[in-house]
């Protein structure tokens, strides 16, 4: 059907409707607690993990930039202690609820072979037996480290070709469901078998293809809202746009879906699906829910900006992380922060905190394309780098210059 003759949802709706999807439309100084904190994740199906530590770690920095009473400690432990979530895959590595686990069991049978041929290539025939040995060596002994196996791996190395065999194995056996992390320590894993780590509610038995196709797309267009079948495909990175598109007509003809027509930044339209409903939910409350005014630094990792062609259609907003891009050839910065105000994007910041020094320094300012650096933006960006400031646990905000 031509966009122009489906139901509209006009650009400010779709704006807003992710946002409250994400977690942005909430009063950001609510008080969290830990059952606050487990239902935001599983509000977002994900967070993403990553190593580097400019500001603070992607992980922390997501769940702060939708509440600042959110404090580190908390989502150890849900990990740790109450075992409410795990880490493994979904684009990249991520924390997930512990009640997903049965979803993964088809993921980690895709795995197994699709990795062990790729790994096999690098670490020889032998691979199989790095894997066996280290799977019996967890079984007995209890959790380990990387650095409790071999002591090969070039000094520096970077990236999994340049990973001892026993490392090797050991992220192969995480990623095919064998080990989870136990716990961390500093930012290194520790491995255990899934049984000791996994509470034997969630070990569900592992559900038939239909089944799990219908829970990865129908758990993916929840959090997106709307969607074309590429981005429920993406959204959890372990379905085809095939399979997405399939299941959309399904549901379509089942009416469970209606097609919309989505305004973009630039005015024009892209048909995509929703549940059922949404069109007179929007009829009924054309504001739909308007998000804080507040100032926001998003993590180059943020759920929210993952989908960079969807992030620039609906927001208007052009971003790429540069942190593997030549210093020379950077348009912006190293590890740049999107600036979220209200249900716009407003510029972006290079930050870094300075541990050795204490302070948190502003590298680089850039207001987007006709926002003006007025007063009052200026020191809604002062509060948001003082609040970052603190749960970074730097003393002072560096002057600028």
């Amino acid at each position: 059907m031509p966009s122009d003759a489906l139901p509209l949802i006009a650009n400010r709706q779709a704006r807003r409707l992710l946002l409250q999807a994400q977690g942005l439309a909430e009063p950001p100084n609510r008080r969290l607690d830990l059952a606050g904190l487990q239902a935001l994740i599983e509000q977002l199906g994900f967070v993403q993990v990553d190593s580097i530590n400019v500001v603070e770690r992607a992980h922390h920095q997501i769940l702060f930039s939708r509440n600042q009473t959110y404090r580190q400690k908390q989502l150890t432990r849900l990990l740790e202690r109450e075992r409410s979530l795990f880490e493994n895959w979904t684009h990249d590595a991520a924390i997930l609820p512990s009640r997903f686990w049965p979803w993964w069991q088809p993921r980690f049978e895709r795995a197994r072979e699709r990795l062990a041929e790729r790994w096999r290539s690098w670490h020889g025939a032998d691979f199989e037996g790095y894997v066996e040995h280290v799977a019996a060596r967890i079984a007995d002994e209890g959790p380990l480290m990387a650095r409790d196996f071999g002591s090969d791996q070039p000094k520096g190395s970077q990236g999994w070709w340049n990973w001892h065999p026993e490392k090797v194995a050991l992220e192969y056996l995480w990623r095919t469901g064998v080990l989870a992390v136990t716990k961390r320590v500093g930012f290194q894993k520790v491995y255990d078998l899934s049984e000791r780590v996994i509470p034997e509610a969630h070990r569900g038995a592992a559900p038939d293809a239909e089944a799990f196709r219908d829970w990865k797309c129908r758990s993916a267009l929840e959090r997106l809202v709307f969607a074309t079948p590429g981005e429920i495909a993406r959204f959890w990175d372990a379905l085809t746009p095939a399979e997405a598109t399939d299941w959309c007509r399904a549901r379509l003809a089942a009416g469970e879906l209606v097609e919309v027509a989505v305004e973009n930044a630039d005015g024009s339209t892209r048909p995509a699906f929703a549940f059922a409903g949404l069109p007179e939910r929007l009829a009924a409350e054309p504001e739909v829910c308007q998000p804080p005014a507040r100032l926001r630094a998003l993590s180059p990792f943020d759920p929210l900006i993952r989908d960079r062609q969807r992030l620039e259609r609906i927001f208007g907003f052009d971003y790429r992380i540069e942190v593997f891009v030549p210093a020379p050839k950077r348009q912006y910065g190293y590890y740049v922060f999107p600036l979220l105000e209200g249900e716009r994007f407003v510029g972006r910041a290079d930050l870094k905190a300075d541990r050795q020094a204490g302070t948190l320094r502003v590298q680089g300012l850039w207001w987007e394309p006709k926002v003006r650096s007025a007063r009052g933006r200026e020191q809604a960006l002062e509060a948001e780098l003082e609040r970052l400031r603190r749960f970074a646990g730097v003393e002072r905000l560096a002057p600028p210059g």
